[in-house]
């Protein structure tokens, strides 16, 4: 029987078993709040004194939805907000019965603020109930920006916008006004409301306040389940365009013997509204120097890592070019570090163009870019281009299409299309959330061979005390897309999880999840390759905020060629066996010193292997934040033994949220390295940052630590908008 129907009446009969059938609930209407004007001169300071906010419309109603769903929260939350064509401003106070009490350590900008008290503004300028922005303060004034990611579950953190946000304390609590131009978002025109939501976090008492649908088992980035923000004016973004100028100079050695090599490179991005829903991207002799550096991982598989996109240029509209349902890191079939990235190492880009928006209910992004070859690195000239196309149909779902062409290497003849189509929606069974989507791709190359496509589906129902999924894919055995990201192929890969949530209202124990998450992978014939049956019978959240955890792991593996593991450790074809245990505790992140302490333990191969991992962070004031991570792999199997150690610290030197100065220092034993990234950031104007980073690498060659490789790189840019 087709792996597909079978995977479909399985999922049938669990719905059916866990939730029989039962009346829709009644739709509550949503909650909605009306703009005030805001006066010509208005001066962003974070105190709300100014006769403009008595005159606009509060709203105080909002609802616990941790730790008590529902109940009144324990300090009063005001929110209004002003606006006129041109910017609008939204105000914000938070009373607190205990100020001296508030936790907030961050104060430089894109901190995640998780861990901290901050509010949560959440914006759906196309009143879809599918998109929108995210922006979040804490109160030192720390800001958080991000694109919600298609559906709304979460929300893509490294987009960055311009905008300006200003806090202040007083005996009662803390304000925050946040001012946002309306040149930063893109939304659908002669709209006079917008999908609206704000959300407040008190971290001492684990509280979580939302103003529209509290429920838990809605996220605040669900724009379908927001609230409405009506009587905007007619905005306007003038002439929609922004001319940023960036000049890089700097140099370094390259490699121990090498001459020192300096550089001067200017470079150009234009963007121009077209509309006040679509952009349109030129970029010139792009440079990427402000982007951080990679983590350093180990690596204990036989696939490859991912690591996420981090480039400015291409995560404007990444939501858009998103593609399928469930397919995690498994097959992405545009991955834009393929584009100016070869092995890890960068090559020239040439010039790039991209349009990206929204034209009535279709989503729309299409990207053409050059890049050049670069001594060292296996590449020529290429010019790449992709295009994406969703169609938003009913309330929640979507169907679309991809397509991509050329190759990061200069291959002839490449190209990737697909289609997807996903049904959503937060009101199954009345209020309920379920995702059922499917996808299929197929690629080309010369040197391909003909099974080159791709499909799969997901069954999603992603709530808060029951959260299930079913996963298939199949992938075919030379489905290799030259810009995208398929780290196994010739599989089929089934994935299932079903874990619950229970939360206890009195004793020291707040909440407890139960964890079930088996996989199993087979090749194409139906013979199995791996499995992975993930479990967690103890997994507690303590009211404190501590947390303790207790995996047990079955796991097989059939290798059909040889495996080296580590450095000279081999394991030879065969099936193993084995189970892994994992104990977990941390300490509560509101505290000024957090840590998280992993072990894990058991067979491994044939044989059984050690990982000791562990996190922290302290914070002893606002001005300085340490992070440390580290990892201790030992293993020890027939063939030989190894031992594995990752260490990192990062200094963060948060003088104000437009200043800051990082520097990282990574090293492990495999590449017996020792790497430092120092950055720099000055955003000295709202449209203008001044970097200067500084990498130094160092490694231990014949028993003696040497020069590797150092650069100095200080960029400059400024943004003309009109």
């Amino acid at each position: 029987m087709n792996p597909s129907l079978i995977a479909a009446l399985v999922v049938a009969a669990l719905g059916s078993w866990l939730f029989p059938a039962s009346g829709f609930a009644q739709e509550s209407q949503p909650p909605t709040l009306h703009v005030g004007v805001l006066p010509e001169s208005f001066a962003i300071d974070g105190v709300l004194n100014e006769p403009a906010w008595d005159m606009a419309e509060p709203t105080d109603a909002f609802r616990q939805t941790d730790p008590t769903e529902g109940a009144a929260p324990n300090g009063r939350t005001v929110v209004r907000v002003l606006a006129d064509p041109k910017a609008m401003v939204i105000g914000i106070v938070c009373e607190d019965s205990e100020p001296a009490r508030i936790v907030s350590f961050s104060v430089r900008r894109d901190a995640a603020l998780d861990s901290e008290d901050h509010v949560r503004v959440v914006l759906g300028p196309f009143l879809d109930g599918r998109s929108g922005y995210v922006f979040a303060v804490n109160p030192s004034g720390a800001r958080y920006d991000g694109l919600i990611n298609p559906g709304g579950e979460s929300a893509n953190p490294d987009w960055d916008g311009i905008w300006e946000a200003k806090t202040a304390r007083n005996a009662t609590g803390w304000s925050a006004e946040i001012w946002i131009p309306m040149q930063t978002l893109s939304f659908k025109p002669d709209l006079r409301e917008w999908h609206f939501n704000v959300q407040r976090r008190v971290q001492r008492l684990l509280e979580t306040d939302r103003w529209a649908f509290p429920a838990r088992q809605y996220q605040v980035t669900q724009t379908s389940r927001a609230g409405l923000l009506a009587g905007l004016p007619d905005f306007s973004q003038g002439l929609g365009l922004s001319v940023r100028p960036a000049v890089t100079t700097g140099g370094g050695l390259p490699a121990p013997s090498a001459p020192l090599d300096g550089e001067f490179q200017p470079s150009l991005d234009v963007t121009q509204r077209l509309g006040s829903n679509v952009l349109a991207s030129l970029t010139v002799n792009t440079d990427f120097a402000e982007t951080e550096v990679d983590t350093r991982r180990t690596n204990l598989t036989r696939f490859p890592l991912f690591f996420p996109e981090k480039r400015t240029f291409f995560l404007e509209g990444a939501d858009i070019f998103s593609f399928g349902l469930g397919l995690g890191q498994d097959v992405i079939p545009f991955f834009s570090r393929r584009v100016g990235l070869v092995n890890g190492i960068e090559v020239p880009t040439i010039a790039g163009g991209k349009i990206n928006g929204q034209v009535a209910n279709t989503n729309i992004g299409a990207l053409l870019i050059g890049t050049n070859d670069k001594a060292g690195v296996v590449s020529d000239r290429a010019l790449m281009a992709v295009g994406r196309v969703k169609q938003n149909i009913w309330k929640e779902s979507w169907i679309g299409a991809v397509v991509t062409t050329g190759d990061p290497l200069g291959r002839g003849g490449s190209w990737l299309a697909g289609g997807d189509f996903t049904y959503g929606t937060s009101r199954f069974r009345g209020d309920k959330n379920l995702r059922i989507g499917v996808w299929g791709l197929a690629t080309e190359r010369p040197d391909l061979g003909r099974d080159s496509t791709a499909h799969g589906f997901m069954i999603d129902y992603p709530n808060d005390q029951w959260d299930i999924a079913l996963t298939y894919k199949r992938i075919g055995r030379d489905f290799d897309p030259s810009l995208g990201f398929v780290p196994r192929r010739a599989v089929r890969r089934y994935n299932f999880q079903a874990n619950n949530r229970t939360r206890l209202s009195h004793g020291p124990l707040l909440q407890l999840f139960h964890q079930f998450q088996p996989s199993v992978v087979t090749d194409l014939s139906g013979r199995w390759e791996s499995y992975l049956i993930f479990t967690a019978p103890i997994n507690w959240r303590f009211r404190s905020g501590e947390r303790f955890e207790v995996n047990l792991n079955p796991t097989g593996e059939r290798l059909v060629a040889p495996f080296e593991v580590a450095r000279g450790v081999v394991i030879q074809p065969g099936s193993y066996t084995w189970r892994r245990y994992r104990l977990e505790v941390g300490t509560a992140q509101k505290r000024r010193l957090y840590t998280q302490l992993a072990w894990w333990f058991g067979g491994f191969y044939n044989g059984d292997l050690d990982q000791i991992l562990w996190t922290g962070a302290w914070n002893p004031t606002p001005l300085l934040t340490v992070e440390l991570t580290g990892e201790r792999d030992i293993g020890r199997l027939p063939s030989g033994r190894f031992r594995q150690t990752l260490v990192g610290t990062r200094l963060r030197v948060n003088i104000s949220p437009d200043l800051s100065l990082a520097s990282y220092v990574q090293y492990d034993t495999d590449s017996k390295s020792i790497g430092t990234n120092t950055r720099l950031r000055w955003t000295f104007l709202p449209v203008a940052d001044l970097f200067i980073v500084y990498n130094h690498n160092i490694r231990s060659l014949l028993d003696r630590w040497q020069l590797d490789s150092n650069q100095l790189v200080v960029k400059l840019q400024y943004a003309w908008r009109q």
